[in-house]
């Protein structure tokens, strides 16, 4: 976890988030950069006409400013926290941040942008009504082969000392772990959750725990019954039990869609895990 993308953006969810780095940071030594993107103006309204030159240049400035005011609250994050501005090439001991700029779409951006970096570190409902962060996440989740970490609602206190990882065999969560293998490793305590009921064809969450003790992670297994609960809630009642700082699970492992339509864990979790939720698809 040597790189780390946050896009950011002038508001307290993208700073939550760049707060959030800076904990991961901590613990890798890991270059953080924080990226806004400019969208670029659109040429024609929603009927097809043409927008006037003077109005092109209006929105342009109107992105201007946001991106100075997003750098302005970028720059008094680091300050205030004494990291050092640096090249992601350039050798440093300890955290050390980075600025970018550039203009395009968000989803896209990120998706193809995201895949340089070790981990892409996500705000929960950004403040600004043009930025949908679930199309973020999702092209993060998706497009960059990365792993995704999704700030909680709060800054936490700290990250990956008590882990859960909600496991029911799937392949997308097999992935998940294995990029989480930074933080399972330096982890004080592993709980690998299984749901009854949530499980698809695959191996079951003794056989994950005995695998994660062999490479030195102290990890217990834990099966639960849902009763009237969903998976969602009942993976976040045993997370709180736990007392976890992050959760570890594989992204969709049944399709956006029907989770858009009928619900599912992944969903559930994205909109509601009150911690960092660490995600791979």
């Amino acid at each position: 976890m040597k790189t780390i993308l946050v896009p950011f953006y002038d508001d307290d969810i993208a700073q939550n988030a760049l707060a959030t780095s800076w904990l991961v940071a901590e613990r890798f030594s890991s270059y953080v950069e924080a990226l806004f993107v400019m969208r670029p103006p659109q040429i024609f309204d929603g009927e097809g006409i043409a927008l006037a030159g003077s109005y092109m240049t209006q929105l342009k400035d109107e992105e201007r400013r946001l991106a100075e005011s997003a750098h302005q609250r970028f720059q008094s994050a680091i300050e205030s926290r004494g990291v050092p501005i640096a090249e992601v090439s350039t050798p440093a001991e300890g955290v050390t941040a980075g600025w970018r700029e550039t203009e395009g779409l968000e989803g896209q951006i990120i998706g193809d942008y995201g895949r340089l970096f070790d981990l892409i570190v996500i705000g929960r409902n950004f403040g600004q009504p043009w930025i949908d962060w679930s199309v973020m996440c999702e092209a993060a989740l998706f497009e960059t082969g990365r792993p995704v970490l999704v700030a909680g609602s709060q800054t936490p206190s700290s990250i990956g000392e008590r882990i859960v990882v909600a496991w029911n065999g799937s392949t997308e969560t097999a992935r998940c772990i294995a990029l989480s293998m930074p933080f399972l490793e330096r982890a004080e305590s592993v709980v690998v959750l299984t749901v009854e009921g949530w499980q698809v064809p695959g191996p079951g969450g003794d056989q994950v725990t005995a695998h994660l003790q062999r490479n030195g992670i102290k990890a217990t297994a834990r099966a639960v019954d849902a009763g009237s609960r969903s998976v969602g809630e009942a993976i976040l009642d045993e997370t709180k039990d736990f007392n976890a700082d992050l959760l570890v699970k594989g992204a969709y492992t049944h399709s956006r869609l029907r989770q858009l339509v009928f619900g599912g864990a992944t969903r559930h979790l994205l909109n509601h895990t009150p911690i960092p939720l660490l995600m791979a698809h």
